[in-house]
C-alpha cells in the first residue's frame, strides 16, 4: 500500500486567535472558521458569483496600485492571482457555505484570503505571511463587505444573464419563429377553458410564444439596467470611508472595461448599499418569465398528450423511456422538468423579496442569500431554455391531420354564423348539433337558415383562422 504524505500545516491568527490551516489550501483562518460554523447545504459559491467578485478584487488592485494606496508589486501580484482565478484555477478553494455569516462576510474574507496566499507565492512567499500581503489591508484596502457584495450581485447577474439567459432566449425565439413558419398552414381547433373554440393555426401558437419570449427578453434587459448603477466604493456605511477621492469612479471605469457593461458609481452611495431593489425588481422579471414558460410548457404537454387518448396534435421528440413498467411509453419530459425549474425560480423569487425587506439601517444582512437565488434562478432559467430548445422546440412535428379533424368537428365553429343567423340561432344550432351528432352545416341547412354557397364561404377554415395584419405583424 503506498503510504500517503503527511499533512503539514500553517499557523495563522486573528482577533479571536490560532489556528491550523493545512500548509496546502489557499484559503486561510477566516474561511476555516466559517467552514467549522456554517456545515449547511453543502452548497458552495456559484462560478459565476467568485468571478464577480474576484473582478472587483482585480479592479480595486489595478486602481489602488496607481493611486499609490497599496505597493506597485503586491498590486501586480493580485492581479496575476485575480487571472490565474478568472482562467478557472483555485476554484476549489472557494469552499464557504452559501448560507453563512450576514452579509457575506465570510465568503468575501475567503476570496481576500485566496488572492493573498496566491499572490505571496506569486512573490516567491510563502502562503499565511500576512505581513507582507494581506487580505484585509491590501487586497481589501478601501472595501467592505457592506459594498463588495451588493457590487458582486450586480456584476454576477450581468454576467449570467449576457453568458447565459439572453442567449438562451434567443435560441428559443429562432426556434419558435421557424416552427411558426413550418405550421403556419395547419388548422387546428383552439380551446379556452379547456373547451373547443374558435379554429387558429398552429403557426401562430408558436409565433405567440416566440413574441411572448421577446417581451420578456425586453423586460429583463430593462430591469438589468439597474445592475448596472455601483455602490462600490462606499466602504462600510456608504461614506467612503478609509478610499482615496478618486477611487469611486477609477474602481468603476476598470469594472466596465472588465466586462464590458456601462457600469457608473451610483449617484448615491449609501442608497445602493442599503436597497435591494435592483435584485428584486430583476427577480420579478425572471419570476415572470418563469410563470410564462410554465405555461407554455404545460401546453405542449396537452398538445402532445395521448398518444390514443389525449390531443395528439404535435409530436414532441422522445428523449428517453417514460415508464419503468409500461413498455414504448415516452413522456414529455422536457416540458416536464422546465416546469420544475421555474418553480423553484418562483420560490428563490420570493426569497429575494422577503430578504430584500429585512435589512436594517446601513446594512441588509441577507444578501448572501439573494446573490445565491438571483444568480442561480439565470443560470438554472438559461439553461433550461436551451435545453427546451435543442431537446424539443427545434425537433416538434405537427399532427395535421389530427388538428384539421378537431377543427372541423369543433362545436364552436358556430361562432362565425353569429353575424349571419344570431347569436340565438346558432346557439340553437349547436345545441342541436352536441344532442342529435349532426354536423353544424347539415342543421343550417335543414332549418332553411343560409343557403349552401353562402354557408361554405362563412365555415371556410382557413379564412376563419387567418390572423389580422397589422402594422405590428406585417
Amino acid at each position: 500500500m503506498t503510504q500517503q504524505p503527511a499533512i503539514t500545516y500553517r499557523t495563522e491568527s486573528d482577533s479571536m486567535g490560532d489556528k491550523q490551516i493545512p500548509s496546502t489550501v489557499y484559503y486561510g483562518i477566516q474561511t476555516l472558521r466559517a467552514v467549522e460554523n456554517f456545515p449547511i447545504s453543502g452548497i458552495k459559491p456559484l462560478s459565476t458569483y467568485v468571478d464577480a467578485c474576484v473582478l472587483i478584487k482585480k479592479a480595486a488592485a489595478i486602481v489602488n496600485g496607481k493611486l499609490g494606496c497599496i505597493p506597485e508589486d503586491i498590486s501586480q501580484a493580485l492581479i496575476e492571482a485575480a487571472d490565474e482565478v478568472l482562467a478557472g484555477n483555485l476554484r476549489d478553494q472557494f469552499v464557504v457555505d452559501v448560507y453563512q455569516a450576514g452579509a457575506g462576510t465570510s465568503h468575501h474574507m475567503n476570496v481576500n484570503e485566496v488572492l493573498s496566499n496566491r499572490a505571496l507565492e506569486i512573490m516567491g512567499d510563502q502562503k499565511g505571511n500576512y505581513k507582507r500581503v494581506s487580505p484585509n489591508d491590501h487586497v481589501n484596502y478601501g472595501q467592505s463587505t457592506n459594498d463588495v457584495i451588493p457590487t458582486a450581485i450586480r456584476i454576477g447577474g450581468l454576467l449570467a444573464l449576457e453568458k447565459t439567459l439572453f442567449p438562451a432566449l434567443s435560441g428559443a425565439i429562432a426556434a419558435l419563429d421557424k416552427k411558426a413558419v413550418e405550421f403556419q398552414d395547419i388548422v387546428k381547433s383552439g380551446r379556452t377553458h379547456l373547451q373547443d373554440a374558435v379554429p387558429i393555426r398552429l403557426g401562430e401558437t408558436f409565433r405567440a410564444w416566440a413574441q411572448i419570449l421577446r417581451e420578456h427578453t425586453a423586460r429583463i434587459a430593462t430591469a438589468s439596467g439597474d445592475l448596472t448603477s455601483l455602490g462600490l466604493g462606499g466602504s462600510a456605511a456608504g461614506t467612503g470611508l478609509n478610499t482615496h477621492p478618486e477611487y469611486c469612479e477609477k474602481v468603476a471605469q476598470i469594472l466596465a472595461e472588465l466586462i464590458g457593461k456601462p457600469l457608473k458609481p451610483a449617484p448615491h452611495l449609501m442608497a445602493a448599499m442599503q436597497s435591494m431593489a435592483p435584485f428584486v425588481n430583476v427577480s420579478g422579471a425572471l419570476r415572470n418569465l418563469a410563470q410564462d414558460c410554465v405555461k407554455m410548457s404545460h401546453d405542449l404537454r396537452l398538445m402532445d398528450s395521448g398518444p390514443k387518448t389525449g390531443f395528439k396534435e404535435i409530436q414532441l421528440p422522445p428523449v428517453q423511456p417514460g415508464s419503468s413498467i409500461m413498455p414504448g411509453k415516452y413522456n414529455p419530459v422536457m416540458a416536464e422538468m422546465t416546469s420544475m425549474v421555474c418553480f423553484q425560480v418562483m420560490g428563490y423569487d420570493s426569497a429575494i423579496a422577503l430578504a430584500a425587506q429585512a435589512g436594517q439601517l446601513e446594512l441588509n444582512v441577507m444578501m448572501p442569500l439573494i446573490a445565491y437565488n438571483l444568480i442561480h434562478s439565470i443560470e438554472i432559467l438559461g439553461n433550461t431554455i436551451s435545453a427546451l430548445t435543442t431537446k424539443c422546440l427545434e425537433k416538434i412535428e405537427a399532427k395535421g391531420d389530427r388538428c384539421l379533424a378537431y377543427a372541423e368537428g369543433s362545436l364552436a365553429l358556430v361562432t362565425a354564423l353569429n353575424t349571419h343567423i344570431g347569436y340565438l340561432n346558432a346557439a340553437a344550432v349547436a345545441k342541436e348539433s352536441l344532442e342529435t351528432g349532426k354536423s353544424l352545416r347539415q342543421i343550417v341547412l335543414e332549418r332553411g337558415l343560409m343557403n349552401a354557397e353562402d354557408l361554405a364561404k362563412v365555415l371556410d377554415l382557413e379564412k376563419m383562422s387567418a390572423m389580422p395584419i397589422s402594422s405590428a405583424n406585417a
